[in-house]
């Protein structure tokens, strides 16, 4: 699919990096390019909140990364920009950046949205010469940091995949056209995704039935290789207690991305209503999720049953 590029100008060295949006795979990224050796700096609305500036600053000093004054500032000389904000504040990242960059800067576009946003992000920002890229984030950041598989498309992907290749990024060049790498991205989700939401809706109900080790049991028996009986449950469940709104928000943009080609979101607008519905109820019953502790599948499950049999009693 990717067609070869011919004549192509000499990549360039990236010596300084800005990330915008210092969340779970900002600030992951951020620490693995300052420990390579980059010059990096980071920007986040939060950076700006009187509640949370001071927790955002240390954050960025044990990452040994440079906290940026504004976005204007962060942007300023730095080779490559990472954009890696929530799906709802993509394209208003690439609109207030677009003014900002200059010729050659690349723009690398990591956010979980549709390719009709890629494609409206990317016109901002190439109104200023920027070379703006996609990248399609193809597994969990956390699990592999730098090394996280990612796909890569538009006019300058096969030049960014070498320059982030370089770095230590497993950056693949996937096609010269925008949107193709955010297809397999959004489509792959559905999948994904959707089986977090089936996992939560299934075993919380097996436990309830005191049924879950059956269902565990045929369900490895079946896919013996997905370990069922293993980690793999808590491992979903983690994720959705974790970033439930976030995906719930990058569902949404896979409705989008099917809705485009004329397919009934039906599935992904469900798992997104699933996901939302769980964060929703851990907020009501101010169940929070302990990212510094073994996560429990069976735990959590508990804990929303109580939480609900207590509402239901009401005390």
């Amino acid at each position: 699919m990717f067609r070869e590029l011919r004549n192509m100008p000499n990549t360039k060295t990236i010596d300084r990096v800005a990330i915008i949006g210092f969340g779970e795979a900002g600030s992951i990224f951020a620490k693995d390019l300052a420990a390579a050796g980059m010059d990096v700096r980071v920007f986040d609305i939060l950076f700006n909140s009187n509640r949370q500036r001071k927790p955002m600053l240390r954050k960025a000093q044990s990452c040994a990364v440079a906290a940026a004054r504004s976005l204007e500032d962060c942007l300023f000389k730095s080779e490559l920009v990472i954009s890696a904000v929530t799906a709802s504040s993509a394209l208003d990242v690439a609109t207030e950046a677009g003014p900002m960059l200059g010729e050659g800067q690349l723009f690398l576009d990591i956010n979980s949205v549709s390719p009709a946003t890629k494609c409206r992000a990317a016109g901002y920002v190439a109104r200023r010469r920027a070379r703006f890229v996609e990248a399609a984030v193809m597994s969990a950041v956390p699990k592999q940091g730098l090394r996280v598989p990612m796909l890569l498309g538009g006019p300058h992907a096969f030049e960014a995949a070498e320059c982030l290749q370089r770095i230590g990024m497993n950056a693949t060049p996937l096609s010269d056209q925008i949107g193709v790498a955010s297809a397999v991205k959004m489509c792959r989700s559905v999948i994904m995704k959707g089986l977090e939401a089936l996992v939560i809706e299934s075993l919380f109900a097996a436990r309830m039935y005191g049924a879950e080790d059956e269902v565990l049991e045929s369900l490895a028996a079946s896919f013996p290789a997905m370990g069922w009986e293993d980690h793999l449950p808590d491992y979903l469940v983690s994720r959705v207690a974790e970033h439930g709104h976030r995906r719930a928000v990058e569902m949404r943009e896979v409705a989008q991305t099917l809705r485009h080609v004329g397919i009934e979101p039906m599935m992904a607008l469900a798992t997104a209503e699933r996901q939302e519905l769980l964060v929703g109820e851990m907020a009501k019953r101010r169940l929070a999720f302990g990212s510094g502790e073994r996560f429990s599948w069976r735990s959590f499950s508990d804990a929303v049953a109580r939480t609900r049999r207590r509402s239901g009693s009401g005390k």
